[in-house]
């Protein structure tokens, strides 16, 4: 993955991301084994070939998920974290996202028990909630651990709550992922 030279990442933290010093992380183009995908709101990315997934998260949370023996990996991007049966499911929340992403991994000859996962996301951006621990984000970090657990996959990395937004960058091939809060 190539990026302009003012993108200096830190040492990887704790958690095993890469956070960004000042600075914006754009790629250059000079990779053209890897395609560039922004992830909106309410979708799904998957795919057998080096991708690189971008998206912009507040109370949203991003699954990202690779498989590292067969080099595919893909991520979702939610809004909510239930639909609770009435109305049509959509991918806008967790519970259906995460379970459809890890159905279009396992179709494209990913092995549930090699799965790997990093979490983003979850922030409480509005002053006025964020007395409330019980806000938005922090349901939608919940439901995203608990549906993992339930899986059987791992949570390897992760940078959750706070109250500012995050730009992240993912790599579906090797899990490869970059922060930087907003």
């Amino acid at each position: 993955m190539h990026f302009r030279p003012d993108w200096k990442p830190r040492t990887t933290s704790a958690a095993g991301l890469e956070e960004a010093e000042e600075g914006v992380a754009t790629e250059s183009g000079g990779d053209k084994n890897r395609q560039a995908v922004y992830l909106h709101p309410g979708r799904i990315f998957v795919s057998p070939e080096p991708c690189t997934v971008r998206m912009i998260l507040g109370s949203c949370v991003a699954v990202c998920l690779w498989d590292p023996g067969q080099a595919i990996g893909g991520a979702n991007h939610f809004l909510l974290p239930y639909h609770v049966g009435e109305g049509q499911d959509s991918l806008r929340f967790g519970n259906v996202a995460t379970l459809h992403l890890i159905e279009k991994l396992l179709a494209l000859g990913c092995a549930k028990q090699s799965l790997k996962a990093k979490l983003f996301g979850g922030s409480c951006v509005l002053e006025a909630f964020q007395k409330n621990a019980a806000h938005l984000g922090t349901k939608n970090v919940l439901v995203a651990r608990t549906l993992l657990a339930e899986e059987g996959i791992a949570i390897v990395a992760e940078d959750v709550g706070g109250n500012r937004g995050r730009r992240v960058v993912f790599q579906t091939d090797d899990g490869g992922a970059w922060v930087r809060r907003l």
